[in-house]
């Protein structure tokens, strides 16, 4: 039975992305909240990224400023390895069975990663489209962000760029660096057209590979707080190292391994393994 109807298909295909409210049970949204408060207390005594991920990295990043009284924890790396709650939820949510209507039955995991604006934090993510991070063999994928939190205008919403899924795949290197987001030029081209994707705990946005989208900073007194989770055909396959590996990368989610890759047309260049605890690092680089 199709979770979609075929308006909402044809919105996802024309857009490139689509709001699908109720992505989470209310139990699992306690449970992701509950993790996600002990890991924020957790990082009121640290003082720089720590743990370790599956490739060594560290596995919690903390922007500048973060501190005992005003934490600031930005970005946890495959939480589903060290939270039960959090890989139920990458392998069974209502949002993985709307993905079954638009890349067919046969899906697989390709990595996840938690996104928090605490208040007050200044981070921004500029414009970038993930599919520059991670080549595979097509772009039958998409990043699925789980909103923890009752996103709004004001404190730092997923914006996306309408329709730039069908567009080019603009570069991500300047003067040699890996910078992780479009030039400056066609940031400021495309901020114009920008569309804010909020609305209330246990929502989702499901947003295609090649889609330009970006964030800005938190200004409100609460927080903002996303579980994304990247999802691909099971016909996909890499052609560079997962940026954010972990023991359940590719594992079959739903339907089954049919043993066949499809590939699509595209140019692009390979991009920079961050060797920090998150591409926030990259994007600092310009």
């Amino acid at each position: 039975m199709a979770t979609l109807s075929s308006q909402q298909v044809t919105q996802f295909e024309q857009d490139g992305y689509l709001f699908l409210e109720g992505a989470l049970t209310g139990e699992q949204l306690r449970g992701l909240r509950e993790d996600f408060e002990k890991w924020k207390e957790e990082s009121r005594h640290e003082s720089a990224p720590y743990g370790i991920t599956f490739d060594g990295r560290p596995r919690f990043d903390i922007e500048p400023g973060h501190n005992f009284d005003a934490p600031a924890l930005r970005r946890i790396a495959s939480p589903i390895e060290i939270s039960d709650v959090y890989l139920e939820v990458m392998r069974n949510n209502r949002a993985l069975d709307a993905l079954e209507d638009i890349l067919g039955p046969n899906i697989k995991f390709e990595n996840a990663k938690i996104n928090s604006k605490l208040p007050g934090a200044a981070t921004e993510v500029k414009f970038h489209q993930d599919f520059l991070f991670e080549a595979h063999t097509n772009d039958d994928m998409v990043t699925v962000l789980f909103f923890l939190d009752d996103v709004t205008q004001e404190n730092g919403p997923l914006e996306v760029i309408p329709g730039t899924h069908r567009g080019p795949l603009y570069e991500h290197w300047h003067d040699g660096v890996f910078t992780g987001t479009v030039s400056e030029e066609v940031a400021a081209t495309v901020k114009p057209q920008a569309i804010a994707c909020y609305g209330p705990a246990g929502s989702a946005c499901l947003m295609h590979t090649r889609v330009l989208h970006g964030s800005g900073p938190n200004l409100s007194g609460g927080p903002r707080t996303l579980f994304i989770c990247e999802y691909l055909a099971e016909d996909s396959y890499p052609l560079h190292a997962n940026h954010i590996p972990s023991a359940y990368m590719y594992e079959i989610v739903r339907g089954e391994a049919t043993g066949r890759v499809r590939c699509s047309p595209y140019e692009m260049a390979f991009p920079e393994m961050p060797t920090g605890a998150s591409f926030f690092e990259q994007q600092a680089k310009v």
